[in-house]
């Protein structure tokens, strides 16, 4: 999710990924739709990571297309981070 400014609304994006192929993005919401997004995660105890640069790059995706290979780095540090968050790599935690 994003809030880094007063002027621009949050912005939340959700991505699925199945190991089998890249990513893709599943749901874009900007303002109350964001939020909402963020309060549904967090009850089903989805972890959220707030990188503003990513979810607005990502949100210019159409829904369910794989991103693209500019955005593989970014994406798995992310997926890394929530990996290593729920304990399920190995190693330190970012």
């Amino acid at each position: 999710m994003n809030d880094d400014s007063p002027h621009k609304p949050p912005l939340a994006v959700a991505l699925e990924y199945d190991k089998v192929a890249a990513p893709r993005v599943t749901a874009i919401g900007q303002g109350e739709m964001a939020e909402r997004f963020a309060e549904i995660a967090r009850h089903h105890g989805v972890p959220l990571v707030e990188n503003p640069a990513l979810a607005a790059a990502l949100s210019k995706l159409p829904l369910d297309q794989e991103i693209p290979e500019k955005l593989y780095r970014a994406v798995a540090e992310v997926l890394s981070y929530i990996l290593h968050t729920a304990g399920k790599l190995g190693g330190t935690k970012p």
